[in-house]
This record gives structure tokens, sequence and C-alpha cells, in this order.
């Protein structure tokens, strides 16, 4: 028999989307870059392989890149080292072991909403409670302490966090993080830390929830870092007692992440920062021409995401989000109805901007031409 936490879990509404899309579709809807890695960072793939580095590695992860991440973290936390540090398949992974190492049953989770859509499932998967906190454009898309309050219950016991976010590209301020690790301090609560698209920021400085609080998971992947979304290498960093925990989940889950892929990833940590560079200013000019696009576009209004490769404009018409994408994809334009990312995300599309600036304005042409057909 099928258990019922299973059974209830519903197929993403983003694939369901993707795969009514043809080769012909303009597609703003897949949260991708449009990137290759760099040709020296897949030589140094190649070189892995036929250098031997083939089989089995250690549970934790390559030493070195293990190293070498947390000498990148420690800009958020000074004292950390390679024992914080655990090596996964991609951040979907991260965030699922770690749930199931610290979650029971009938424990709740606050999670954001709108918000990615494994969020909701992996914890019913890990036998908690998910409990949806709103992130609203008119908070700039920033949880406010309050509402957190309102949801919390003595059952709750975490928290997901996901800045910079998807799909609405809201950064949390310093003060804002700082608000909300004071909060979850003086609940107890475990801060599951989405913080993927960390190295996307295209104002100001970025704020990680690692720091003094001990309680804290930060979740993170190089798929999107240095567009190898297909090669499935994340991190999870947390303290020692945590992380000798989740290694055990880690173990019985994957046994170890794939060994020449972490050689590769290590090169790139180590060479080619600045193809993230590169990369995320050819990203920040395709925002602002969506952004001001979107503007310009009666009954819509789109605030500037200060970070990821995602805008979530709402729209001011007598339609659900669904059925305008669906007007949209007859039109050969692929976007996301807000409501795939829950009920809160109603009123809203999300569109990616990691696709060619033509495209992007092939797309608003789409878009324009359906808004006057509907108004």
């Amino acid at each position: 028999m099928i258990p019922k936490r299973i059974r209830d879990i519903e197929l993403s509404g983003i694939r369901k989307m993707f795969e009514m899309a043809d080769e012909n579709t303009i597609n703003l809807g897949l949260g991708q870059p449009d990137f290759q890695p760099p040709e020296d960072v897949i030589e140094a793939y190649k070189s892995a392989m036929v250098e031997g580095n083939n089989g089995y590695g250690s549970t934790y992860g390559l030493s070195s890149l293990r190293e070498e991440i947390a000498q990148h973290l420690t800009r958020y936390k000074s004292d950390i080292t390679k024992e914080n540090v655990l090596v996964t398949v991609g951040a979907t992974q991260a965030l699922k072991i770690a749930l199931e190492t610290t979650i029971h049953d009938g424990v709740e989770v606050l999670y954001p909403e709108p918000g990615f859509v494994l969020y909701e499932p992996q914890t019913k998967i890990s036998g908690g409670k998910p409990v949806p906190y709103p992130v609203e454009q008119k908070h700039d898309f920033i949880p406010q302490i309050d509402e957190l309050e309102e949801r919390r219950t003595d059952k709750t016991k975490g928290i997901i966090l996901n800045s910079p976010g998807n799909p609405t590209g809201g950064v949390f301020p310093k003060k804002d993080v700082e608000k909300i690790i004071e909060w979850a301090e003086e609940n107890e609560l475990m801060i599951f830390s989405d913080e993927v698209y960390e190295m996307m920021i295209y104002e100001g400085e970025y704020e990680s929830f690692l720091g003094d609080y001990e309680n804290v998971i930060a979740i993170n992947s190089f798929s999107k870092t240095f567009a190898m979304t297909g090669w499935r290498i994340g991190y999870l960093a947390t303290n020692k007692d945590w992380l000798e925990q989740i290694g055990k989940i880690h173990y019985y889950n994957v046994a170890c992440p794939p060994n020449p892929t972490q050689h590769a990833v290590l090169y790139a940590l180590k060479n080619r920062l600045d193809f993230v560079e590169e990369m995320n200013a050819r990203f920040k000019d395709r925002r602002d021409t969506i952004v001001e696009r979107l503007n310009d576009i009666p009954g819509i209004d789109c605030l500037k995401p200060r970070g990821a490769f995602y805008v979530f404009p709402s729209f001011d018409y007598d339609i659900s989000s669904k059925e305008l994408a669906m007007k949209m994809l007859d039109k050969g334009l692929l976007a996301t109805p807000g409501s795939a990312f829950g009920p809160t995300g109603e009123g809203h599309l999300r569109f990616s901007y990691a696709n060619s600036t033509e495209n992007i304005n092939k797309g608003m042409d789409v878009l324009e031409e359906v808004i006057k057909e509907i108004s």
C-alpha cells in the first residue's frame, strides 16, 4: 500500500508546463543558465576520469574540495573548516538529508510561499508537517517576523529560508537576516537556509544565515554557479554534531558524491570564478531589460530582483495565473504560473531571464499581445 505522505504529493507545476512546450517555444520558464561550463572546467572533468578518479570516494566528499568550500564560507563564519562541510548530489539531495536527519513525525516546518516547489513535498517525505508562511511583493518578498510568529506553534521545530529567492528573486538584507536568526534562536528552531543563488547577486553584498547560531544548515549547489545543472554537485554546511548525523543518512542515501565531478568543481572554484562574474554581468543586463519591458505593460507590476535569474511580476487582470500562462503558451511563450509555487503565488507569473535578450524581447512581445486580448 502506498503511504499517504507519498500519495498526496503532486507533480511539480513547473514540470507540467515544461512538458507541454515544444522546440519552437520561447522558454522563459525553466530555471537553468543558458550557458555551458567553461571549456577548461569540462577538460578538468575529462582529465579526472582519464587519471583514474572513477571509483568510490569519501562519503563526506573530496577532502580538498571541502577545504576549498570552507575557505569560501569563512566570509560568513570565520571558524568554519572542512569538518563542517558535506558534499552532496546537488542541493536537492542536501535539503532532503538535512530534513530526514532533523525532522520526525508530527514536527512542523515553516516554508516560504510562494517558494521553491521542493520544500513542501520534501518536508512531507521526511515525516514532518509543512506550514507555509507568506513572502509578498509588498514586503519586497522578505518574510515578516510577525507573520512567522502567527504560524509558529509548540510543534514548530524548523524554518526553511531562501535568499536569493526562487521564484521571487528577493534577497534578504542584513537586518532581516539578523532578526530572523534572533527569532529562530529564541524559539530553538532549526534553520534550513537554501543559498543556491548566493553568488548571483547584482547589488550589494550577500548575507548568509551561517554565523554564530549553531542550529543552521546552509544548503548550496554549483549547478547555477558554474552552469552545470546536470552535473549534480552541491553541499551543505553546519556544525560538526549535526554533520556527523547527516553524514549517516547521506551514506545510506547515495554512499558518496560522484568522484570525477568533484575534481572538476574543485578546479572551477580555484580557477574560474571570473566565469561567474561574466555570467552575472549578462544576467544583470537581461534583468534590466525584462523588468523595463514588464513595467511598460499596463496592469503588470514587477520589482527589480537583486539576485537569482527570475522575475515574479504581479498582474491586475481577472484571470488566473495558470490561464494566463496557458494563453501565452498557445502563442509560443513558456512561463510559470505563480500558483505553481503555492496559493500565495496566485496573481503572479515567473519568468526566467536565463535566455538571450533577443528571446526575452520576443517573449515580452507575446505577453503584450496576450494582455491586449484579455483587456
